[in-house]
């Protein structure tokens, strides 16, 4: 019997990725508000780091170009690469506080979703199609909430040096990755705000992979009887 039920779910069809896509879209068109209210949390943390890694490449770009006039003292005995321990530190905790944040979201998106995760059970969806489903919601919420995230951190880093260094921040802007004169690779606010993005849409997915696991472990039966 175990084995006939086993040659069944082998012979299902899947639906395809990009169908997955879709339905992953549209829930989170349907819980909008909610959607945002989870985005935020990884809008404000990937703003921090790229605001504190921006002003970092734009103090050593403005140190490397020779207007040590304007400079303010920036450095710090503690800092390594130009952006000091603390700030490490605080952004690390902030990372951290995006991860439990959505990871929470997803356990109460799942809490509320019984029923709709019991009837696509029951119509024979896997497993699997269960945890991509809200790996796929959590990753476009990462990646929209990283993007706002790394614009407001870039523009806000650029308006912060705008008031020491004046219209000199846009001449000496370290656009690209370079190396500077004592041999330090620079990152560029380019590739800053790209690694922003992908890191923000990886502790999306990271937060919502319990949540996406428990979803997918729900017995049919018992999630049709749950009253939400």
């Amino acid at each position: 019997m175990v084995q006939h039920d086993q040659g069944q779910i082998e012979q299902q069809i899947e639906l395809p990725f990009v169908e997955s896509v879709r339905i992953s879209f549209q829930s989170l068109m349907i819980r909008f508000w909610r959607s945002i209210i989870t985005t935020a949390g990884i809008t404000l943390g990937i703003a921090f780091l790229v605001s504190v890694w921006t002003n970092s490449e734009i103090g050593e770009a403005m140190k490397s170009s020779g207007r040590t006039d304007q400079i303010a003292s920036f450095e710090d005995e503690e800092s390594t690469g130009g952006i000091s321990i603390k700030d490490r530190w605080l952004i690390l905790m902030s990372l951290i506080v995006c991860v439990v944040g959505i990871a929470n979201s997803m356990l109460m998106a799942v809490t509320e979703r019984f029923r709709e995760i019991g009837t696509m059970k029951c119509l024979g969806a896997l497993d699997r199609f269960v945890v991509r489903l809200f790996l796929l919601e959590s990753g476009f919420q990462g990646l929209a909430g990283a993007i706002v995230g790394a614009l407001i951190g870039c523009i806000g880093s650029i308006l912060l040096n705008l008031k020491d260094f004046g219209l000199d921040v846009f001449f000496y802007f370290p656009f690209f990755p370079a190396v500077g004169d004592d041999g330090a690779v620079r990152y560029g606010v380019l590739l800053i705000i790209l690694g922003g993005c992908v890191l923000g849409m990886i502790l999306a997915v990271i937060g919502a992979a319990f949540p996406a696991w428990r979803a997918a472990k729900l017995p049919p039966a018992e999630a049709m009887r749950t009253e939400v």
